[in-house]
């Protein structure tokens, strides 16, 4: 008894907490380094996508290259690392901005984790092992990890170390170092290089956990530690101090069953982005952001008669082909039934998801929000997984209720926390961000406990049209038209906020009132959506965008061109899914992540 007792501790217990101390030290010290390159106090390896990144390639690597990912599981973590530092960089600029770069690391993260959600649904069977190491895990069943993870990362902590100087002259910004004689470039490629090393290793090993890089460093700032030597010394003993206690508390709070350390991290680290969001958007002012980047405006008629061509034309295929054969009989009961109703139903959804990106984006005169951003989508996912792990018996069916729920607590978050600042436009985004951070986590998380329902969970996780009959198409239908009259009424008000807070209010315009009644239509939209297909994301970002490209920056226009696209984006979203591997379905979400993602970082790269 006592033999065994002793190779538990010294070939299970042991390694958990020696690869512990290395990931929590490792995610430490990258965070720190990615907050001083990027100067945003939101960074770490789980905000900017890198995290994200290093799953996804894995993913992929255990789907189509297994072999590979055996051997070298570094190499592939490291690959996704790479992409996703280096889209953060080109597309964030040389500025970094910190919104900017919070939200390009958001947005990379969303595709990403579409993209990987979808992988894991088609190919159920080959990444079945991955859910759990997909949530964050310190399970180790010998000391392989340790003896794998450990030499690269105490390399990769003294290369850090040796930076530290470098570093603190970096800190004081890129001109004064350059003057200082420092070869700025060098130092930055060194600081990246050893971020992401650290997180391919630890991402490599135990999977991606986040927080533990935003909160670590913070906590030793707050302590009142100055100069990057000492911020990565007691950066590391922090992270490791609190991947290990989240650890020992899983296990206390579900004794005998494996809870996901990254599941402890996202509930510490979720309340505590929120926070680190409010500080970083009071510090900055306030600044009146126009929207980007428009074309001549061409006349509404002909752009409305164009997109009615294009709907009806995407109609008709997607009514007579089922991606195996053809059937012009729409009266037929398959059709009828089946594939009528969920083209209508994704038309409608189409049609909300861009009406509500309109009203976010006027609302935070910010042209990349919409509900992802602002983390109702994240957080809906996150409650409808919730109500599966809490009533596990409960039908699929019954989904949307969590997810409603999952929304109003994110609105209400974000009431909360911008009532006093006047729905400062920064301060919305940026607790958006961090809502939506905390609701991918736990969606996660929750994926991992409510095993018997992963794969009806996945499906409406990814965003599907599937299996939609009349009576979605008659609910959908009825929230549109309860909801679309006070879209239209907010137009005018967006109108006037176009032009900045002071001038709106100098037209008489109540901002305040503005802001919040547009945000609650908005959120309200977009909850209906999601509660009828899902968390499908990207709709109402990229809608809006190809509108205002063609008709201006007026909201009455651009709510009618948006909706119009919106609903040809999300019908052909669906045609797609549903021929391009039949009869086998793609979610409808994946396609529109694929493709309006690539469009949507082409103008984050264009907008100054």
């Amino acid at each position: 008894m006592e033999g065994r007792i002793q190779d538990i501790v010294l070939s299970l217990r042991l390694p958990r907490l020696a690869i512990g101390i290395l990931a929590g030290g490792a995610l430490a010290v990258a965070g720190a380094i990615l907050q001083t390159l990027t100067n945003n106090p939101l960074a770490s390896v789980s905000t900017l996508g890198i995290n994200a990144g290093a799953y996804f390639f894995v993913v992929v690597s255990m789907i189509f290259f297994p072999s590979f990912l055996g051997n070298f599981p570094f190499l592939v973590a490291l690959v996704g690392a790479v992409l996703s530092s280096v889209l953060v960089v080109v597309l964030a600029g040389k500025q970094m901005e910190p919104v900017r770069v919070a939200l390009t690391g958001m947005i990379i993260s969303l595709l990403f984790a579409s993209m990987t959600g979808s992988l894991q649904l088609l190919f159920e069977n080959q990444t079945n092992g991955l859910f759990l190491w997909g949530s964050g895990t310190l399970v180790q069943l010998n000391w392989n990890g340790v003896t794998f993870a450990g030499p690269m990362i105490l390399v990769l902590f003294i290369a850090a170390l040796g930076i530290a100087k470098p570093m603190d002259i970096l800190s004081l910004g890129e001109d004064v170092a350059s003057s200082l004689g420092q070869n700025v470039r060098f130092v930055k490629l060194i600081a990246w290089g050893a971020a992401i090393l650290l997180a391919a290793t630890t991402v490599s090993v135990v999977g991606p956990i986040g927080f533990i890089g935003l909160m670590a460093p913070h906590i030793v700032r707050m302590l009142g530690v100055r100069g990057h030597l000492q911020i990565f010394l007691q950066s590391f003993l922090w992270g490791s101090v609190m991947m290990i206690g989240a650890d020992v508390l899983g296990r206390v709070i579900q004794p005998g069953q494996e809870v996901p350390v990254g599941a402890m991290t996202a509930l510490a680290g979720g309340p505590w982005l929120l926070y680190l969001a409010w500080k970083t958007a009071k510090s900055h002012t306030k600044g009146d952001r126009q929207m980007g980047g428009a074309l001549k405006p061409v006349k509404l008629p002909v752009v409305i008669s164009i997109v009615t061509i294009l709907i009806v034309a995407v109609f008709a295929l997607a009514f007579s082909y089922n991606g195996l054969s053809w059937s012009l009989d729409w009266m037929k009961p398959v059709v009828w039934n089946f594939r009528v109703p969920r083209v209508l139903t994704a038309f409608i959804i189409g049609i909300m998801l861009a009406l509500a990106g309109v009203l976010l984006q006027g609302v935070l005169r910010n042209p990349l929000a919409d509900a992802s951003v602002l983390g109702v989508t994240s957080m809906g996912g996150a409650g409808a997984m919730l109500l599966l792990v809490a009533i596990p018996a409960i039908p699929v069916q019954y989904m949307p209720l969590g997810a409603v729920v999952g929304a109003a607590v994110a609105l209400g978050i974000i009431m909360l926390t911008a009532w006093k600042n006047n729905f400062q436009p920064m301060l919305v985004a940026l607790m958006g961000i961090a809502i939506s951070a905390f609701g991918s986590a736990a969606t996660q998380v929750f994926v991992v406990k409510a095993k018997l329902a992963v794969a009806a969970a996945l499906v409406w996780l990814s965003g599907s049209t599937y299996g939609k009959g009349w009576e979605d198409v008659q609910l959908s239908l009825l929230f549109l038209i309860l909801l679309i009259g006070p879209a239209i009424y907010l137009t005018r008000s967006l109108d006037a906020l176009t032009f900045g807070d002071d001038v709106a209010a100098g037209l008489g315009l109540s901002v305040k009132s503005t802001r919040v009644w547009a945000l609650i239509v908005g959120v309200a939209i977009s909850t209906a959506g999601v509660a009828i297909v899902g968390t499908i994301g990207f709709v109402g970002l990229v809608a809006p965008h190809i509108a205002r490209r063609l008709v201006g920056f007026r909201h009455l226009p651009l709510l009618v061109v948006s909706g119009l696209m919106g609903g040809l984006l999300l019908v052909t979203a669906d045609f797609v899914g549903r021929i391009l591997i039949a009869p086998k379905d793609i979610p409808s979400g994946l396609i529109v992540a694929l493709i309006g993602t690539p469009y949507l970082l082409y103008l984050l790269r264009k907008m100054k």
